[in-house]
C-alpha cells in the first residue's frame, strides 16, 4: 500500500515541479495570441475554458489503454508502477505537452504537419497516411469494444448491433458538429463518471481489506515473458502514447491562453497515469498476485472480464455498473475524437476549409463507411500492430520536439532522452515480436540499442549544422 501512495505523490509532484520546468524550457508566452482567438471559426477553432479543455483532453487521450493496458502490464508485477510513474512524468507528459504546444504555435496544425516541418517533407507524407490509418483503426476498435460491453449490461434485444449503430451515429455527429455542441457539453458528465470509477475502485479495495502490492524489481510474469521491451509496449496510455499527439491539436485549437498548456496537456497525461496506476494495483490486489491475475484474464475472457468482475465485486451491482460505464466512456471519448482528428488531418492535407458543413460531410462520410466495414473484421492481429505503431509515433513526435527545442536554443534533452529510450523500445520490439521479424533477443537487444544510439548521433550532428529559423515565414507573418 505504501508503494501505491508514494507513486501517487510522485506523480503529483511531477506535475507541480517538473511540468513547470518543461513549461519554462519551452517558453510558454501568455501574451501570444492563440489560434482559438486568431482563427476562430465556430467549428474547430472555438475558445474554451481551461477546465473544459482539460476534461476534453483527458477523455480524448484516455481510451482503453490506461485500463486494459495497465491490467495486462500488471502481469509483470509492481515493477509496472515504475514505468507508469517515471514514464508518465518524463516521457508521456513531455510528449503530450510538446505535441500540444507545437500544434498551438503552428496554428493548430495536426501531427503530420508538425513532424514534417521539423523532420522533413518526406516524413510528413509518410505520416499523413500513417496517422489517418492509425486514427481509423482506433476509432473502429473503440466503436466495437464499447458496443460489446454495453450489450452485456442491457436486455437481449439491445444487442451488439444495436449499440454499434448508436455509437456509430454518435461518432458521426461528434465528428462533424462544432466541438462545443456535443463534445464540449457531454464530456464534463463523462468526466464525472470517470472520476467515480477510479476513486470507487481503489476505495473498494481498501474498504474490503485487499493488500495493495509493494514494489519489487523482479519480473513476476507467470509465463516468464521478458520485461524489456514488452512492458513498455503493453502499457502505452498511462505512460506514453503516440495516439495522444493526434488528439492534442483538437484542444490546441481551443486554448484561450498558452499558460493553460501545462494544466491541460501535461496535467491530463498525469491524470491518465493515475488511472493506469489504480488499475494496475487493483488487478494485482484483487486476484492475489500476478499468477491469479493471469488465471483471471484467461477464465474471464481478457481485461474486459477482469474489469466487469472486479467492479461488481468491489462496488456492488449499482456501483460496479457505474465503474463499468466509466470504462465504456474511455473508448467512446477517444473513438469520437479519433474520427474527428482523422477528418482534420485529411482536410489539412487537401486544403479543404472545414467551416462549410458540406466540406465536413465530404470527408466524414467516406471515413465512416470505411470504419463500419472494418468493424466487421477481427481486430486482434491489427491491434497488436497498432501497439507498436502507437509507440513509434510517440518516438517520432519526441524527436520533432527535440529538434524544435534545439532550434530555439533550449535544453532539448528533456525530449531527447525519452526519444532515445522510445527508439530503443520500438526497434527492439518489432525485431523480436511475433508480428514482427521474430529475431532472438541476442540480435534484437543489441540492434535496438545500437539504433537508438545511431538516432542520437544523427540528431546531434544535424542540429549542429542547422541554423534554420523556428517558424516558417508565413507563420511568422501570421503571428505578427
Amino acid at each position: 500500500m505504501i508503494t501505491f501512495f508514494i507513486s501517487l505523490v510522485v506523480l503529483f509532484l511531477g506535475y507541480w515541479l517538473y511540468a513547470r520546468v518543461v513549461e519554462r524550457i519551452f517558453g510558454a508566452d501568455p501574451e501570444r495570441e492563440t489560434p482559438a482567438v486568431r482563427l476562430r471559426d465556430g467549428v474547430d477553432y472555438v475558445p474554451l475554458g481551461w477546465k473544459r479543455s482539460f476534461l476534453i483532453q483527458l477523455l480524448n487521450i484516455a481510451g482503453l489503454g490506461p485500463v486494459f493496458g495497465a491490467i495486462q502490464g500488471a502481469l509483470w508485477g509492481p515493477v509496472a508502477f515504475l514505468w507508469i510513474v517515471l514514464g508518465g512524468i518524463f516521457a508521456g507528459a513531455v510528449h503530450d505537452y510538446l505535441s500540444g504546444m507545437l500544434s498551438l504555435r503552428h496554428g493548430g496544425t495536426n501531427v503530420p504537419t508538425i513532424v514534417g516541418y521539423y523532420l522533413g517533407p518526406r516524413i510528413k507524407q509518410i505520416f499523413n497516411i500513417f496517422t489517418v490509418i492509425l486514427l481509423i483503426l482506433v476509432g473502429t476498435v473503440f466503436m466495437t469494444g464499447p458496443a460489446q460491453l454495453l450489450a452485456k449490461l442491457t436486455p437481449e434485444h439491445l444487442d451488439y448491433k444495436f449499440w454499434l449503430g448508436v455509437i456509430l451515429l454518435y461518432y458521426f455527429l461528434a465528428t462533424v458538429l462544432p466541438i462545443d455542441k456535443i463534445i464540449g457539453r457531454l464530456y464534463p458528465i463523462f468526466g464525472a463518471i470517470l472520476i467515480i470509477m477510479a476513486v470507487g475502485i481503489i476505495g473498494g479495495l481498501m474498504a474490503k481489506g485487499y493488500r495493495l502490492p509493494e514494489l519489487t524489481l523482479a519480473n513476476l510474469h507467470p509465463k516468464g515473458a521478458p520485461l524489456w521491451p514488452l512492458l513498455f509496449i503493453t502499457i502505452a496510455c498511462g505512460a506514453i502514447s503516440g495516439f495522444h499527439a493526434t488528439q492534442s491539436p483538437i484542444i490546441a485549437r481551443c486554448l484561450e491562453n498558452e499558460r493553460y498548456g501545462r494544466r491541460v496537456f501535461y496535467g491530463a497525461m498525469i491524470a491518465e497515469s493515475v488511472i493506469a496506476l489504480i488499475w494496475a494495483a487493483a488487478a494485482i490486489a484483487f486476484f492475489g498476485g500476478t499468477k491469479g491475475l493471469a488465471q483471471g484474464l484467461t477464465s474471464l475472457g481478457g481485461p474486459a472480464g477482469v474489469v466487469h468482475t472486479a467492479s461488481i465485486s468491489l462496488l456492488g451491482a449499482f456501483g460496479g455498473t457505474l465503474a463499468i460505464l466509466g470504462v465504456v466512456v474511455l473508448p467512446i471519448t477517444s473513438g469520437d475524437t479519433a474520427f474527428r482528428a482523422a477528418r482534420l488531418t485529411i482536410a489539412e492535407f487537401l486544403g479543404l476549409k472545414q467551416g462549410p458543413v458540406l466540406n465536413r460531410y465530404k470527408i466524414a462520410i467516406p471515413l465512416f463507411i470505411v470504419g463500419f466495414i472494418l468493424s466487421q473484421i477481427d481486430f486482434t492481429i491489427i491491434w497488436r500492430y497498432f501497439a507498436w505503431s502507437n509507440q513509434t509515433l510517440a518516438m517520432v513526435v519526441l524527436w520533432a520536439g527535440a529538434v524544435h527545442l534545439a532550434k530555439q536554443r533550449s535544453f532539448y534533452w528533456i525530449a531527447t532522452i525519452p526519444a532515445v529510450f522510445m527508439t530503443a523500445v520500438s526497434v527492439t520490439y518489432i525485431l523480436q515480436a511475433p508480428e514482427g521479424l521474430r529475431l532472438p533477443t541476442s540480435i534484437s537487444y543489441p540492434v535496438g540499442i545500437a539504433s537508438a544510439i545511431l538516432a542520437l548521433v544523427i540528431f546531434l550532428w544535424k542540429i549542429s549544422r542547422e541554423v534554420t529559423p523556428l517558424l516558417p515565414t508565413a507563420q511568422k507573418s501570421e503571428l505578427s
